[in-house]
């Protein structure tokens, strides 16, 4: 029996019940919502390892659900929705949530990406708490990213993928190794999403400072380096 405390959000009453079943079989203990604004108040109120969020929810939408418990909390969430479209996918990574699966899927992949985000939430962010490409600095404690003296605004998802390759810097990591670490599951599909980050970095650094942080490896993948 493992203890963990979930937090299920899911207006689809059927679904909600089976997936409660499935979690209790393997020793979750599982409160469940069928209405966002009921969600929200439970996330607030009480302490969870991990919450499943439904995008679309009458009252209050998975989205700004998502949003607003970012602002007071870094606990797991994994989206379930029926929408499969990337911009979507985006839309609700981008909102801080870390997985995101589409209905209908199996209860076996569910659990691995619940445990998969368990170990990417517990692991280090990184070996030392100041990390530094040319003039780009992040303090891993205070989760903060600066150019120089301007402090950056980044999503949770835009700073962890910063961070990877911060981590990883003069080492040219694929796709599908970003997508492992960052959103914290082995992805078998299409990996654009990344390269959507990847244009969001470049927008808000790159861009912004004339310098070129980000490189890219046609065909194989990204990489960060100290030589402008």
């Amino acid at each position: 029996m493992n203890g963990k405390k979930i937090l299920l959000v899911e207006d689809e009453v059927k679904l909600a019940r089976f997936i409660e079943l499935e979690l209790q079989y393997e020793g979750y203990e599982v409160t469940v919502c069928h209405n966002g604004r009921e969600g929200m108040e439970k996330a607030q109120e009480n302490t969870y390892d991990m919450i499943l969020l439904d995008l679309m929810l009458p009252g209050l939408n998975g989205i700004e659900i998502c949003r607003r418990i970012r602002k007071i909390s870094d606990v797991p969430i994994i989206m379930l929705t029926a929408k499969d479209e990337v911009m979507d996918k985006v839309a609700g990574l981008d909102s801080g949530a870390d997985d995101y699966m589409t209905k209908p899927f199996a209860i076996e992949e569910l659990l691995a990406r619940m445990r998969a985000a368990f170990r990417h939430h517990g692991a280090p962010n990184a070996k030392k708490p100041i990390l530094s490409v040319q003039d780009l600095t992040i303090d891993v404690e205070k989760r903060q990213v600066k150019v120089g003296e301007d402090v950056i605004e980044l999503t949770k998802k835009e700073y962890e993928l910063l961070l990877f390759l911060v981590q990883n810097k003069d080492i040219v990591l694929s796709r599908e190794q970003i997508l492992n670490q960052v959103w914290g599951y082995s992805y078998i599909g299409e990996t654009n999403v990344v390269d959507v980050y990847i244009r969001y970095l470049r927008t808000k650094i790159d861009e912004v400072y004339g310098k070129k942080y980000i490189h890219t490896i046609r065909g194989v993948g990204y990489y960060v380096k100290d030589e402008a």
